[in-house]
């Protein structure tokens, strides 16, 4: 008989977990292992070696309280490399489903969907496939065919905006960004808005691989001239 499937939890709604766990305790093929209301007690599990768990799958939603589903995906997928990170959420952001999906999550899930839909994105990912809903990847698919009509508009970005991306990149914080370019930390933080609401991205993580991924930032770090 093959090993069951794995599966963390992280979900913020009592009733939704209640949903989930009872859908799969009587699945012969998969196993709850963890249960957590927040990401930071799920990253304190996996960083538990007395006790810890590693998941096949982590569901993860990412409206929780405190730190968010995006913003806990980098330390889940460092602290369980082997784990699928398959996202669970209610949200239809476009921004939200293309900064998981760079950020390394192996699908995007709507809480929407059935839950026999939800048990072939657990079995999809866990064999090395993706499972994306098709509202989601139909975001991404008009995502790829815009951004190559992108790639050559350097008015995307400002050349200050561009230079503060460097900067970013470099792991520079945004004190440290105004005393190099000689600005006040609100300009900064101006500028930094401005670039996720261009790029469309939710944190600089994905504004960054972004600005990679769309030739706004050159190989070497150095931006690629914008407008003034």
């Amino acid at each position: 008989m093959n090993e069951k499937i794995k599966v963390m939890l992280v979900e913020d709604s009592h009733e939704y977990r209640h949903v989930i766990q009872f859908a799969l305790q009587d699945d012969p093929t998969m196993e709850l292992v963890g249960i957590f209301g927040t990401a930071e007690l799920a990253i304190r599990s996996l960083q538990n070696e007395a006790t810890r768990t590693f998941p096949d799958v982590v569901l993860l939603d990412l409206k929780l309280p405190g730190i968010s589903g995006i913003e806990a995906l980098p330390s889940l997928a460092s602290l369980t490399p082997r784990s699928k990170i398959l996202i669970l959420t209610q949200s239809e952001s476009e921004a939200d489903v293309l900064a998981a999906i760079r950020l390394g999550a192996a699908g995007y899930m709507l809480k929407s969907s059935s839950i026999q839909d939800l048990k072939s994105g657990i079995q999809a990912v866990t064999k090395g496939g993706a499972s994306v809903d098709p509202k989601m990847a139909l975001y991404i698919l008009n995502t790829v065919r815009n951004e190559s009509a992108v790639l050559n508009d350097d008015s995307l970005v400002t050349e200050r905006e561009a230079e503060i991306l460097r900067l970013i990149s470099q792991g520079l914080t945004r004190k440290e960004i105004a005393v190099e370019l000689h600005i006040s930390p609100k300009t900064v933080a101006n500028h930094i808005a401005h670039i996720f609401e261009k790029l469309n991205v939710p944190n600089s993580p994905a504004a960054i691989n972004k600005a990679h991924e769309m030739g706004l930032l050159g190989n070497d770090g150095r931006p690629r001239k914008g407008n003034p």
